[in-house]
């Protein structure tokens, strides 16, 4: 191992709780497959929470938000890695190197109906019906689990278009099926009304991620993580 690998290692199990950190605990990395309803895990991590592909899992992110997603093997993910795309990070209000927690979610029902509204600034200049441009494909055969409360993405047409789950039923989440009823009625709802990040976090940034990841571990860990560096015997960067 080189000595690159080994202090970042080290600093993946200080983040973690060390020796005694739960297996379910792993760091949020990017997703290389832009979708909103599914995560990635290494095939041992998978095997060591006895997860199987296409399992619906149960995510803990931050300030009590939780979602739910698919889960699928991904051997290029690191162990105690978890891959998401920004979707799935901003409804769990994360960001790229903090932690979660991956539980499975066990049998999830089949959704009887459920409720979704688009955000008012995604559908400007947007004509025809959003059920049959947007929500239909996006749905159709796909059997993605929803969290209600939840926002998604969907890109067609040339032009995304963001939806919030106002309802689902049963509720709080559910597999949108075949049998699913999709309502769609009601005014689009105002991003002024959503909550949202405020602040600009290395997801906003285009690229770089070898350079993002080196910016983050001299700036913003010892901020976050002070104790984290004085467990590594490693002094916080100054200046």
């Amino acid at each position: 191992m080189a000595p690159g690998e080994g202090k970042d290692a080290e600093m993946k199990d200080a983040l973690l709780g060390g020796k005694k950190r739960s297996p379910n605990r792993l760091i949020v990395d990017d997703a290389t497959n832009d979708d909103n309803s599914v995560i990635a895990l290494s095939p041992a991590k998978m095997e060591e929470l006895e997860l199987f592909r296409g399992d619906t899992v149960l995510i803990k992110g931050k300030k009590g938000r939780d979602t739910v997603c698919i889960v699928l093997a991904d051997e290029e993910c690191d162990d105690a890695s978890v891959r998401m795309n920004k979707v799935v990070r901003k409804n769990l209000r994360v960001r790229l190197a903090d932690v979660v927690t991956v539980t499975s979610c066990g049998d999830v029902p089949y959704g009887k109906r459920i409720h979704v509204l688009p955000i008012d600034d995604t559908i400007e200049g947007v004509s025809g019906s959003l059920f049959d441009v947007y929500l239909k494909p996006y749905f159709l055969e796909a059997y993605r689990p929803l969290k209600k409360g939840d926002l998604f993405l969907v890109r067609s047409a040339m032009h995304p278009v963001e939806f919030k789950v106002v309802e689902t039923d049963p509720a709080p989440y559910c597999i949108v099926a075949p049998d699913t009823v999709i309502h769609t009625e009601g005014e689009p709802i105002k991003r002024e009304d959503e909550e949202k990040l405020d602040d600009v976090g290395y997801d906003d940034v285009g690229g770089c991620r070898k350079q993002m990841a080196q910016i983050r571990e001299m700036i913003e860990l010892p901020l976050r993580h002070p104790a984290l560096f004085k467990t590594l015997g490693v002094k916080p960067p100054r200046g």
